[in-house]
C-alpha cells in the first residue's frame, strides 16, 4: 500500500481531483446552506436564518429533489470546486468550505466518524431547528436571524 492510500482523500486530493463520489461525501448534512440567508443593503454584511428553502425536509437535514433544485428553486446554488471561493456565505462548519481553506474534517463529520447522525448527535446540523419559508410572512423574515452553532 502506498503511503498515499493510507490518507482519507481529503487529505491529499484538491477538490478538483476529487470523483464525484468523493466530492457529494463531503457533505455533512448540516443543512446550514439551505437556510434563507438576508444582506444588509448598507454593509453587506450576511445574517442567518432559520428559515429554511421550501425543498428542504427539516426532520431527515436534507433536500427532497435534490436532483431538481436548481430548476425548482432558481436561486439554489450548486456547490462546485470553482465557485466556492466566491460563496463567503458558506457555513463555517462546512467541509467543502473547510477542505478548500486546508483545514481536516471536524471530529463529528461522517467521514470521520463512520455514521451520518453523528452531525445531529453534536447539535451541528439544522435539523428540527428550522421553518419553512413558506409558513413566514416577508414581513417576519428579520425575526428569525440566529447564529447557528459554530458559525460564530
Amino acid at each position: 500500500m502506498s503511503t498515499l492510500n493510507q490518507f482519507p482523500f481529503w487529505r491529499h486530493k484538491s477538490l478538483d481531483e476529487m470523483t464525484h463520489e468523493e466530492w457529494e461525501s463531503l457533505c455533512d448534512g448540516c443543512g446550514k446552506c439551505c437556510m434563507i440567508r438576508l444582506e444588509d443593503e448598507d454593509t453587506g454584511k450576511i445574517a442567518d436564518t432559520n428559515i429554511a428553502c421550501k425543498l428542504f425536509e427539516r426532520t431527515k437535514c436534507n433536500c427532497t429533489d435534490y436532483a431538481n433544485r436548481c430548476v425548482r428553486v432558481p436561486d439554489c446554488v450548486s456547490l462546485t470546486p470553482d465557485n466556492l471561493s466566491s460563496l463567503d456565505w458558506m457555513p463555517k462548519t462546512c467541509a467543502y468550505r473547510l477542505v478548500f481553506e486546508g483545514f481536516d474534517l471536524p471530529p463529528w463529520h461522517h467521514l470521520i466518524t463512520g455514521s451520518r447522525d453523528s452531525i445531529h448527535q453534536a447539535g451541528m446540523s439544522v435539523r428540527d431547528r428550522t421553518v419553512s419559508e413558506q409558513d413566514v410572512a416577508s414581513d417576519d423574515v428579520q425575526n428569525y436571524v440566529l447564529n447557528w452553532p459554530g458559525e460564530t
